[in-house]
């Protein structure tokens, strides 16, 4: 009760600092750990760790045994810091169970539990052992008999004098368990004094036993037996996680046994296991799950084998998976901590409040490791533990639960003082006030408390939202927060500045090199805004104050055009201008292209030279953005005057190689023809060569007109729609040029030969119908089909045939329109290729839809009460060659907007509620199977005057802008339509 009643009573402070981060709970740095403490010390001091940071600085209890340790009664114990000293501690008194408590003003958590034992060896008794009589051959035990003791113990014996410890081998071994000596088979150079040695590591001693004497018996020797399991390990062993655990297997016999391992369950052994040097230990480092099972130890010879196994079990201590962490909860609010920890066996959980076990009551449950608080209040407020325990440890999750209450404050986070704003943009006013329970948010502009709108939104956080801003939302913003503790108003402006618009943006150009030109960028803006302008090119900003060759800026504050003087070919790219201001960013780009004559070829090479030709090659310099289209080959010799151009064979290749379609048996290929220009001599034609793909062989034609752009190739063995690769190159008198690269082109393939199936009609209107028919399943044998032909008429032997359309692709519908009322229509559907069309589908038929009304309704009415329009009108009768009337629409829309509203209503009335903020212009027309008939004239219904707003809270939804509401009903007291 005294911790609580502090909670309570500095409960102000402790919200003044929730924000600061000023107050923190107790958490451990140092905590007790298991201690085994040597008795022969017992006038020494024993010292228990535990430390633990926080602010204020937390002050310490400890626990024994479950009981607070009273350090007024006793100078046995006293506190070091936060650590526990014990002066010459004894075994009776100071035995048990330890906890150290760190607490300070925002509550208590509870260490590890340490245990504290004493560790001694007492003396051997000192008379003499037996003597030991054994033929040679056999096997014999030599018992060690440690004296009583605490701790544990390590083994080693001494044979005669000798200060050496006896070495094991395969024949001798010292259980580490048993302390024992073992011979698996007894030699004549065995007899003599052991000794058995132990030391205490904890107790810090060491002890020597009385020597036992090992004679040989002179009636015989001992023959050769099987081997016979000494030392084994125990049936079930539990292995902690991580720990290193060893077996003991160990046999006497004669031959001396070999020792092997192996797992029951035929698995092999882990890797990572560890043999002693006569394979007796079998160690397994770092224990895991997955090296738990049956092991067993093998003891064989010549005369037999022997067997031990056991059973190695998995235990875990618990180890945190998720832990709890700290949470601050406004009052009344509901508390959810969850923490989980593997281990095996698996945990159980209990979860403490300032050091003392919580229980379940009526606000609070406890579920393992599931705690639930609701309905928050400042008592709950301290530092929780959630503890995991199984038999072999328990482990601690900390953290502290602070419940906040205060009314609303603004110190920390106050409305911003000037938030900018250009026209038409969005601004987020924010309102984040500390208050605990959360406060409930409005806001005023000046002295008028602001109501939710279609542009202005109360956020969830409580901030206010405004779209698409105009001049008149600046000024005064007032954010108004409450709870039940109090109420605070904090205040910031709202400056709304006119938005920058790029006017004269750069724009794409071609220019050639040597020219000076500029590149725009101007713009308009906000008088009290500054403008900054900067260039990229290529994406690297271009440093103007560095006075860059070529590069100049041009124009005043809202101008910043680029100058580019003597333009150069590396000065091609993009330029991008960028327009900076404090509130946004714009930007605008244009691509430079600048055009110079072409360089050099580079690479060239004069070859194969005799008395009247020569072969040149050579490699094509930069274009320098003007594509080349003629090389000029020209020489000279001693006997020449300048220059003189030759005769070559053609440089250039035909482009653009092409073809297919054709009759069946043909192969047709087309390509650009070569201008006169790059023919290069007399002579010209061109080389068509093809193959079947898959084929070695080329068959090669030639074509000796100049202007020719098509080849047919003929054969009755080209298979329908066959692919060929096709080269096409050029000759002159002086030789053959180069080829192009390959082509596939398909030879001419046969028409469709199968007709659609399927094929239907139906009538969406007095002038529309559609027809539809499955797709065609087509193969080499049966024609590829690229489309279908719809093939429609009438019966009117006037009018045999009306039209065709053409669909192409898996296209399996398509929709006629202009179409006569009232008529029967055939359809029939082909498919089509290249090489034609195919056989039809029987003809379908339909019969289009009567006229729609021609009649639009009359006697319109409307009475206009607040947003309210009530509209009615005759029932529309139709002709006998006119389709029945299903209903009617109503078409509506704003004096000064284009979009059109449509309403659609089986009754001849109808009641629209709209904000009337301007004139209507309404107009009615009739609905039927033939489709839509005539509309009434337009009817304008004036605008209503502006109605006197009454306050609206900011919280109620906004009704949004032509929000409609059609409710179909007899209106009264309607006034006549004057026309």
């Amino acid at each position: 009760m005294r911790l609580l009643w502090k909670l309570v009573i500095l409960l102000p402070l402790i919200n003044s600092c929730a924000g600061d981060g000023l107050l923190s709970r107790p958490i451990f740095t140092q905590e007790p750990h298991d201690v085994i403490f040597p008795l022969d010390l017992s006038k020494s001091e024993v010292i228990l760790k535990c430390a633990a940071n926080g602010y204020p600085s937390p002050h310490y209890r400890w626990k024994q045994n479950g009981t607070d340790i009273d350090f007024t009664m006793s100078y046995h114990y006293r506190l070091d810091g936060g650590s526990l000293a014990i002066s010459s501690p004894h075994t009776d008194q100071d035995i048990g169970m330890y906890q150290c408590l760190a607490t300070n003003l925002l509550g208590t958590i509870l260490s590890r539990k340490a245990k504290l034992q004493f560790a001694y060896i007492e003396d051997f008794e000192t008379k003499t052992r037996s003597t030991v009589s054994v033929r040679e051959g056999q096997g014999v035990v030599l018992l060690c008999g440690p004296p009583p003791h605490f701790g544990d113990l390590s083994y080693a014996w001494t044979f005669n004098d000798n200060p050496l410890y006896v070495q094991e081998d395969n024949r001798r071994f010292v259980s580490q368990e048993t302390g024992n000596l073992y011979i698996a088979k007894v030699e004549p150079s065995d007899v003599g004094n052991y000794t058995c040695f132990i030391t205490n590591k904890e107790a810090q001693r060491s002890v020597q036993g009385p020597p036992t004497p090992l004679v040989q018996r002179t009636d015989g020797v001992m023959g050769e037996y099987e081997p016979k399991i000494e030392v084994r390990f125990p049936e079930t062993i539990q292995a902690a996680k991580d720990s290193s655990v060893k077996l003991e297997c160990f046999a006497l016999g004669n031959p001396v046994p070999d020792i092997s391992w192996r797992r029951l369950d035929g698995s092999p052994l882990p890797g990572k296991v560890k043999y002693s040097k006569s394979q007796a230990i079998l160690e397994i480092p770092n224990f895991q799950q997955e090296d738990e099972g049956f092991y067993e130890c093998i003891a064989s010879n010549l005369r037999g084998r022997n067997l031990a196994k056991g059973q190695l079990i998995f235990y875990a201590p618990p180890e945190w998976e998720q832990k709890i962490q700290n949470t601050y909860l406004s009052i009344y609010d509901n508390l959810l901590w969850k923490c989980k920890a593997s281990g095996k066996p698996n945990p159980w959980y209990t979860w403490l409040k300032n050091g003392e076990r919580l229980n379940p009551e009526e606000r609070i449950q406890i579920d393992n490791g599931t705690l639930i608080i609701t309905m928050l209040n400042v008592s709950d407020s301290g530092v929780y533990q959630c503890a995991a325990e199984n038999k072999y440890r328990i482990i601690y999750a900390n953290a502290e639960l602070r419940v906040l209450a205060s009314a609303p404050d603004f110190s920390k986070s106050p409305v911003k003082k000037n938030s900018f704003v250009q026209v038409g943009g969005d601004i987020v006013i924010e309102c984040k006030p500390n208050a605990f329970p959360r406060a409930a948010i409005s806001w005023k502009r000046g002295t008028e408390t602001l109501r939710q709108s279609k542009r202005m939104f109360l956020l969830e956080d409580g901030s206010l939202k405004i779209y698409n801003v105009t001049r008149s939302d600046a000024g005064s913003y007032t954010c108004i927060a409450t709870n039940q503790f109090g109420t605070a108003k904090n205040a910031g402006s709202l400056i709304v500045k006119e938005r920058t618009v790029i006017t004269v943006p750069p724009s794409k150009m071609d220019v050639t090199v040597g020219e000076s030109i500029v590149l725009p960028c101007q713009v308009s803006h906000d008088p009290s805004i500054e403008v900054v302008f900067v260039w990229f090119f290529n994406g690297d900003i271009i440093d103007l104050k560095k006075g860059i060759a070529h590069f100049e800026r041009i124009g005043g504050e809202s101008v910043g055009d680029l100058m580019i003087r003597n333009i150069q070919l590396n000065h091609s790219g993009k330029y991008l201008c960028t327009v900076q201001t404090t509130l946004e960013s714009l930007s605008a780009v244009a691509d430079i292209i600048v055009r110079g004559p072409p360089g050099p070829p580079e690479d060239v090479k004069v070859e194969e030279i005799s008395s009247t030709t020569s072969q040149l090659s050579w490699r094509a310099g930069p274009d320098n953005n003007s594509p080349i289209q003629i090389f000029t080959i020209q020489t000279r010799t001693p006997f020449s005057v300048g220059w003189q151009a030759v005769a070559t064979v053609p440089a250039v290749a035909p482009v653009n190689i092409n073809g297919g379609g054709g009759s069946r048996s043909e192969l047709v290929i087309t390509w650009e023809s070569i201008p006169e220009e790059l023919q290069n001599g007399e002579g010209f034609g061109y080389i068509i060569m093809f193959r079947p793909v898959g084929s070695t062989t080329w068959t090669k034609e030639k074509v000796a007109s100049v202007e020719s752009s098509r080849f047919v190739y003929r054969n009755e063995s080209i298979i329908p729609l066959s692919p060929f690769e096709v080269k096409v190159g050029v000759y002159n008198n002086e030789g053959e040029g180069s080829l192009s690269t390959v082509t596939i082109v398909y030879s001419g393939e046969d028409e469709p030969q199968l007709a659609p199936r399927g094929t239907s009609v139906q009538s969406f209107s007095a002038s529309e119908m559609e027809v539809s028919w499955n797709a065609i399943a087509w193969n080499r044998n049966t024609g590829r089909v690229l489309g279908y032909e719809v093939l429609y008429w009438t019966d009117d032997s006037k009018e045999s045939m009306i039209g065709k359309i053409r669909v192409s692709g898996n296209v399996t519908t398509k929709n006629i329109t202009g179409l006569k009322a009232n008529t029967i229509y055939f359809a029939s559907v082909r498919a089509y290729n290249t090489a034609g069309t195919g056989p039809s589908s029987p003809p379908v038929n339909v019969t289009t839809k009567k006229s729609p009304p021609s009649q639009p309704p009359a006697n319109i009415a409307w009475k206009l009460t607040n947003s309210k329009l009530c509209l009615n009108w005759e029932h529309v009768k139709t002709m006998e060659n006119e389709s029945e009337v299903l209903g009617y629409k109503i078409l509506y829309r704003q004096n000064r907007q284009s979009k059109t509203h449509i309403l659609e209503t089986n009754n001849t009335s109808a009641e629209l509620l709209v904000p009337f903020e301007e004139d209507y212009l309404i107009e009615i027309r009739t609905v039927s199977d033939g489709g839509d008939g005539s509309s009434s004239e337009e009817i304008r219904i004036p605008k209503m005057s502006s109605l006197s707003s009454r306050g609206i809270q900011v919280l109620e939804p906004s009704i949004h802008f032509l929000s409609i509401v059609i409710v179909i009903f007899y209106c009264f007291a309607i006034q006549p339509l004057i026309r």
